[in-house]
């Protein structure tokens, strides 16, 4: 059986960093045994996260390529083009974990960093932070769209209790056809006259319209019973057809 490897050393071959990058330190040495060239690695390989190992792996090699990650040799920092192939080419710890935090901040490898430092400094990438913002305007939309929807249904059910008030009283208190008749054709009258004029043209009153009234009644005794804006414009209704029904 091998012995696993440290999780952390002073430098690492490419292959070794990517390795402990993905966390599949505990299969270093069945992976190294099925490799052949320290760069193209098999495509597949039956391990978790083996496209990320890969891409990991890449990512290294690319900034070594482009000047952004020192490399060497057994662990001496070199400028040789020619190790860009070796199995010997290696990368300095520190100078790995330089490299993360500007390039892939996001990323905190236990291999690199310590626990405290992964729990005390936490990072939001940009495309997160957007992501975060954006959720965050849904919810507000959502949860405005929630209230106005709570105000509606309030609404509903205040205007079915009064309307259950109201039925109720009509049944406990029933009036004759006649009397109906009677206090609608005063109300068709009154309405008639509010919304009027004299024989010169002059208003009988300041309201020019039925919903003007029926805004202006609403606005003062709104707590009395029956005084809503659905049940007025609806006797209104019912008392000019009545008041018309007596004049023709």
């Amino acid at each position: 059986m091998h012995e696993r490897s440290p999780t952390s050393m002073v430098f690492y071959r490419p292959i070794e960093a990517a390795i402990r990058w993905v966390g599949l330190l505990r299969y270093e040495q069945e992976i190294l045994s099925e490799i052949s060239s320290p760069r193209n690695l098999p495509r597949t390989l039956d391990y978790p996260r083996w496209d990320e190992l890969l891409l990991c792996l890449d990512r290294i090699y690319d900034a070594v390529i482009n000047r952004e990650l020192p490399y060497g040799q057994n662990g001496v920092t070199l400028n040789d083009e020619s190790l860009f192939d070796s199995t010997e080419l290696t990368i300095r710890h520190i100078d790995l974990k330089r490299w993360m935090r500007i390039h892939y901040p996001e990323h905190r490898p236990r291999f690199l960093f310590s626990r405290s430092e992964r729990i005390a400094h936490p990072f939001i990438t940009l495309e997160a932070g957007q992501a975060m913002l954006i959720e965050r305007q849904a919810k507000k939309v959502e949860l405005e769209q929630c209230r106005r929807q709570v105000q509606v249904l309030q609404e509903q059910h205040e205007s079915f209790v009064q309307q259950s008030v109201v039925a109720l009283a009509c049944n406990q208190c029933a009036i004759s056809d006649r009397a109906e008749t009677t206090y609608l054709n005063i109300i068709g009258g009154m309405l008639t006259l509010i919304l009027g004029t004299s024989p010169s043209g002059k208003a009988y009153s300041s309201f020019r319209t039925q919903e003007a009234v029926v805004s202006a009644l609403v606005a003062h005794h709104q707590s009395v019973m029956g005084i809503t804006e659905r049940t007025l414009n609806g006797k209104f209704a019912s008392a000019k057809r009545r008041l018309h029904s007596a004049n023709s």
